[in-house]
């Protein structure tokens, strides 16, 4: 049996659940704390240097990062395959999900900017500080720190939203030349997008996706697959979803200037 640490809300968690829901694949749930600071416990660290979800233990062995994550379960389970036989369609998957990848760091920006940091500003401030001193990476910890303490108005606000609209032109592009993302079949490239375009929706900036047809066509598409459901809308907590939504809306007009500034 599969085994997967993971986050509710987590865009990597959600990424990697998707990829097993759509081949079918059963495990066994262990959910990471974020908010809590359950990814710095002793423990988890031993699973996960990284202080990050998710991680999937497989017959023993321990793997991380999504992206290489996702790889691993379409190559060990192979029925239900999400990527091209060929190699040059292959490289269009790994070319889409290296934008992922490098879009990460900038989600996290306008996430902590907008969803939970109500939450956060209201714990004690030696429990915040804590859990941002625990973030192995010295420059992730002063984002962390100045998007939280500043919300949209921090430094790397608008720079981490202008790289959500170039992923979005990006995509909308790809869909004027094919189905999916990376190809004619919904695969690597799509699992990995899914849940940016959900956090964006869900800190209420679902206007700058509606903007752009082809991906709310796309966006659609996805939501009516049966892994959908599994993977991603069985999971979502209704009081953390709606917690992002309002404090979102709270700060539309400053993200809609952001966006128009581009």
């Amino acid at each position: 049996m599969l085994e997967l640490y993971h986050a509710s809300v987590s865009t990597c968690s959600q990424k990697v659940r998707l990829v097993l829901a759509e081949k079918g694949l059963e495990f066994t749930s262990h959910e990471v704390d974020l908010i809590g600071g359950g990814q710095h416990d002793p423990d988890y660290v031993k699973l996960n240097p990284g202080h990050v979800v998710p991680t999937l233990v497989d017959e023993g062995h321990l793997f991380v990062e999504s992206t290489l994550i996702n790889e691993y379960l379409d190559e060990a389970y192979p029925p239900f395959p999400m990527r091209p036989d060929d190699p040059a369609g292959r490289h269009a998957v790994r070319l889409w999900t290296r934008k992922i990848d490098a879009l990460h760091p900038s989600c996290g920006v306008i996430t902590f900017a907008i969803g939970p940091r109500t939450i956060l500003l209201q714990q004690p401030e030696e429990i915040r500080e804590a859990n941002i001193a625990a973030i192995p990476d010295p420059v992730q910890r002063a984002r962390r720190r100045s998007v939280i303490e500043r919300g949209v108005e921090a430094p790397e606000f608008q720079g981490a939203l202008h790289a959500h609209l170039d992923l979005l032109d990006a995509a909308e592009a790809a869909l004027g030349r094919s189905s999916w993302l990376a190809g004619e079949a919904f695969g690597l490239a799509d699992a990995a997008t899914l849940p940016y375009l959900l956090r964006m929706e869900h800190l209420s900036m679902s206007p700058l996706i509606e903007d752009r047809p082809r991906l709310s066509n796309w966006l659609t598409r996805v939501r009516a697959r049966d892994a959908y459901q599994t993977a991603i809308e069985a999971w979502l907590p209704g009081p953390v979803v709606d917690l992002f939504h309002r404090n979102g809306a709270a700060v539309w007009p400053e993200v809609e200037r952001a966006a128009r500034d581009r």
